[in-house]
């Protein structure tokens, strides 16, 4: 695997021959990839995996790509997700519209994939900089990307590929609570099964190799009942 681990993209799009030229496209670029082809099943696979990003058609079955950026907007764990409006409404007003309902950026169709893959790399710069940036801190952790390396209190600590990766997705967001689900797709992809107890136990032996070198003996790893795993910078967090 890539030690590189990209942002994950759900593609928004009722008609197959654009969805199927926009997922190739992504596909190439490394991005992981979800789907959905109607608004009301969309929101619920925002809910579920809680995707990096979100390209978002505008004319849908069922409710619209309007409606469905007002409830994601609306919905505070997976507000801060950022929407990329797509639509054949290439007038000003529609724009317009789509922003201030709550999209990042709007692309009229017929667009080009290179034009499609600069604008996805600009917004998730300017509003993921973690993406771009070369190490991640998180209270007394430090995880460099270009070295695969991660530093607690002074000291290395060695983790498997696995764990580096799990430990990468919370630290780019930290706060923000993640799924078996959600981790299983970004780290392995949504074409290949992987039990959640394998999630438990990476989480489990990463907890343990972050205790060992820990000068407080803080838990960063919160558990959310029901929901999943979120760095918490709270003394005394399990």
């Amino acid at each position: 695997m890539s030690k590189e681990l990209k942002p994950s993209i759900l593609v928004v799009e009722d008609e197959e021959s654009i969805a199927s030229i926009i997922k190739y496209n992504l596909k190439r670029e490394g991005y992981i990839i979800l789907s959905s082809q109607d608004g009301l099943d969309a929101v619920n696979v925002v809910k579920a995996h809680k995707p990096d990003l979100i390209l978002l058609d505008w004319m849908l079955p069922g409710i619209s790509g309007i409606e469905v950026c007002r409830i994601i907007r609306s919905t505070p764990e997976v507000s801060n997700i950022p929407i990329i409006m797509i639509s054949a409404r290439g007038e000003e007003v529609d724009k317009i519209t789509g922003l201030e309902k709550g999209a990042d950026d709007y692309i009229a169709k017929p667009f080009s994939p290179p034009e499609l893959i600069a604008r996805i790399k600009a917004v998730l710069r300017r509003i993921r900089p973690a993406f771009s940036s070369k190490s991640l801190e998180f209270r007394d952790v430090k995880l460099d990307l270009a070295s695969h390396s991660v530093i607690r209190n002074g000291s290395e600590i060695k983790l498997s590929p696995i764990e580096f990766k799990i430990l990468q997705i919370l630290m780019e967001n930290p706060g923000r609570v993640y799924s078996r689900e959600a981790l299983m797709d970004k780290i392995w992809g949504t074409d290949v099964f992987v039990g959640s107890r394998t999630v438990d136990v990476h989480i489990t032996r990463l907890r343990k190799s972050l205790l060992d070198v820990s000068s407080d003996e803080v838990d960063i790893i919160k558990t959310i009942r029901l929901g999943g795993y979120t760095l918490k910078a709270e003394e005394g967090s399990k």
